[in-house]
């Protein structure tokens, strides 16, 4: 890609990483006319960059429709579009931010999962029909709806790319003889009269995605684009496999005459009752079906439509630094801590005796005797929020929060039982760590140092001061500490007493990562300048002794470690996103097997059972994928459309917990990858407000403990999440 160039006081994107003041990330997609990248703002807004190709940044035409799509994007409300954040149509290379949007696109969702359900078509339905009104009130033809341009997401459909719409008071007209848009989707009079489209024509393309959305394909259906041109014009249209309650409504959608054509208005009237459910869009689980047995080979990639988001861009060198999820990768949370440090204990130890009876069958909820009700408990009531954090040890509940440095609640009624201020009031919980260590917890902030308080009366301990560390690794009674430029050391958590200090032998900069209680060993790694060579191996947190190390090819990152010990890494594709997966056996010893994944994953974290890897997509997508096969093996997979998640953490009775950014748990049955369970979304102030990382739930006995980014703390049962 040719240097890019903003304009105006911010800083020039000469290279290729920049558009404006934004640094561009993973490539989200790709189209006939631009490139869309993850990107982040100053605040750490996610955005998705659209960045126009070099041979349409010297066409006028193309610069005026690329400046009539940024106006009218930033026409409609953004309630069912992504919000216009930033753009420049006139730099060097015109590109425009909007909002990210996380989710699939129904073109994806379709190509994977298959047809959608009556009752998921009648909520999309509704969803487009109020989308399309209120773009048509604020004055703008959509013109190219199509499935590749409909997300969905947890919040219901949202339409993006306004590459070819046009105000309706637009004086810019489509040139004589020159059609433009995505011919199965197009009304009979973009291709007789395109100077005379109105918002009739994007209720004819709301038909033609209601039949491809119901049935896989479109009303008209032919490799031939001239073909389907004159099918669309003269032809009616095969409605076969679209449901009966919803066919006849269809149908008025893809009248010829504009003018016989239901308003979205009339749309959303014609479906009450029942369409508008209190609930979330969300995809049903359908699964891709399991590889084949044998050789397990995975069989090409999907085919990606040319307008379709893809997970990766071309592969290329890159510096060590982005890390899954296109960003470094952060210091783990409190929940991360939390299982760390009560592996060795069991993670499941049960709480202290819970108010009511014996455990009852989780899938048996009539036979649940004095079933936990549960509790929510607001940790934070004033001043900005975020989803607190927190950590189960010795029966007992640590949590911290913005302007709470920790606090104690008890897990039977969530009542705080103590709390201690921040130091730093404002200071965001993103990526504290929590250590069990007996009679004193330890707990930091991302920038401060590490603290002690006592356990039972949140009397402050000792402070290590020794320098502001830039990242703390719980490891079992342990945590170490790495200043990020190759300096290492460890403290005690009972004492705070220095354990050691010195550079990692074999190493000049290592990243702490995924600890593996049963051995006592905290993995370390550090991949090469050009991204070719990982070397990895592991130390023993109480002394910083180098138990094992080897040298790898590829850039690999160490999510964690199967029950018999195998070191599991990820092989990063390009900008956090891997395609497959690396297993080191265990203690570093034995042959390194790689295992490609069925498609390139933006994995936000794993959970292990077994030989069984559940790796968690940042956009909700979860697979469970066995490493005992020869080339691995998908069993299933699960889509949630639960953008921006927590790590996955395991809880028994086939049981896979995660959260969500607006507040919710999710409960997945991992044994038939279903889900059977969620909370209600808590929100800040009744907006969906960003959080950089999302804290994982912590699951104890027959409890589980989630965060919301309203500041609240809650516990629900776990052997009935259907309840929940």
């Amino acid at each position: 890609m040719p240097p890019l160039r903003g304009t105006g006081s911010g800083r020039e994107a000469e290279g290729s990483e920049y558009a404006g003041d934004y640094r561009l990330q993973a490539c989200l997609g790709a189209g006939g006319m631009g490139v869309v990248h993850l990107a982040a703002s100053a605040s750490g807004l996610r955005l998705a960059v659209k960045v126009v190709h070099a041979r349409y940044a010297e066409d006028p035409e193309f610069r005026a429709r690329f400046r009539q799509e940024v106006a009218a994007a930033r026409r409609v409300s953004g309630a069912f579009t992504a919000p216009v954040v930033d753009a420049d149509p006139d730099a060097v290379r015109p590109w425009m931010a909007t909002l990210y949007v996380p989710g699939p696109t129904l073109a994806d969702q379709v190509k994977r999962n298959g047809p959608l359900s009556p009752a998921e078509l009648r909520r999309l339905t509704a969803g487009l029909a109020e989308a399309l009104r209120d773009i048509h009130r604020a004055g703008v033809v959509h013109r190219d709806l199509k499935p590749s341009n409909v997300m969905l997401t947890d919040t219901g459909p949202k339409v993006i790319d306004f590459g070819i719409s046009r105000p309706v008071d637009s004086d810019l007209h489509t040139e004589t003889g020159k059609l433009i848009g995505s011919p199965p989707f197009m009304a009979p009079e973009q291709f007789q009269r395109p100077r005379e489209v109105g918002p009739a024509a994007d209720v004819f393309a709301l038909g033609s995605v209601l039949v491809h959305a119901a049935t896989g394909h479109g009303p008209f259906d032919s490799e031939s684009p001239y073909i389907v041109a004159y099918q669309v014009v003269h032809d009616e249209p095969d409605l076969t496999g679209v449901p009966a309650e919803l066919a006849p409504l269809v149908a008025r959608c893809l009248a010829k005459d504009p003018g016989e054509r239901p308003t979205p208005a009339q749309i959303m009237s014609a479906l009450l009752p029942p369409s508008y459910e209190a609930e979330a869009f969300i995809p049903a689980q359908r699964r891709r079906p399991a590889l084949p047995d044998g050789d397990g080979d995975t069989g090409p990639a999907p085919a990606w439509d040319a307008d379709t988001p893809v997970r990766a861009t071309a592969p290329g060198p890159r510096r060590r630094g982005p890390r899954l999820g296109g960003r470094i990768r952060p210091r783990p949370t409190l929940a991360v801590a939390a299982v760390l440090a009560l592996t060795g204990a069991g993670v499941y130890a049960a709480l202290s005796a819970p108010a009511g009876g014996a455990p009852a069958s989780p899938d048996r909820p009539d036979e649940v005797a004095n079933v936990f009700s549960g509790w929510d408990t607001r940790l934070q009531e004033l001043g900005p929020t975020a989803a607190p954090a927190c950590l189960h040890d010795a029966g007992a509940l640590y949590c911290t929060a913005r302007g709470v440095a920790l606090a104690r609640l008890d897990p039977v009624t969530g009542r705080v039982l103590w709390s201690r201020t921040s130091p730093i009031q404002q200071e965001s919980p993103d990526a504290p760590v929590l250590l069990a260590g007996g009679r004193q917890i330890g707990a930091a902030a991302p920038t401060g140092p590490l603290r002690a308080y006592g356990a039972e009366d949140g009397r402050p301990g000792w402070t290590s001061v020794a320098g502001l560390p830039e990242a703390y690794w719980p490891a079992e009674s342990a945590v170490v500490l790495s200043d990020g430029v190759g300096g290492m050391r460890a403290v005690d958590g009972s004492s705070g007493r220095e354990l050691w200090r010195h550079r990692v032998a074999g190493f000049g900069n290592p990243l702490p990562g995924a600890y593996d209680a049963p051995s006592g060993l905290l993995t370390v790694s550090e991949t090469s300048a050009d991204a070719t060579r990982t070397s990895v191996g592991a130390i023993r947190p109480d002394t910083g002794e180098v138990a094992w190390h080897r040298e790898l090819e590829g850039n690999l990152d160490p999510l964690g470690h199967t029950g018999d010990g195998t070191l599991v890494l990820a092989s990063l594709y390009d900008t956090g996103v891997a395609d497959a997966l690396v297993l080191v056996g265990p203690g570093g010893r034995g042959a390194v097997r790689t295992l490609p994944l069925p498609s390139r994953m933006d994995i936000r974290g794993i959970a292990v059972r077994g030989t069984v890897v559940h790796l968690l997509e940042a956009d909700g997508h979860l697979t469970a994928f066995d490493t005992a096969a020869e080339k691995g093996k998908v069993l299933w997979d699960l889509v949630t459309a639960a953008g921006n998640v927590s790590p996955p953490v395991l809880g028994p009775g086939d049981r896979l917990y995660f959260s969500v950014q607006d507040g919710r748990l999710l409960a997945v049955d991992t044994a038939r990858g279903a889900l059977i369970g969620q909370t209600r979304p808590r929100l800040q102030n009744g907006r969906l407000g960003y959080a950089p990382s999302v804290p994982s739930p912590l699951v104890a006995g027959d409890r589980v403990f989630g965060t919301a980014p309203d500041g609240s703390v809650f516990a629900v049962d776990a052997r009935d999440p259907a309840s929940w």
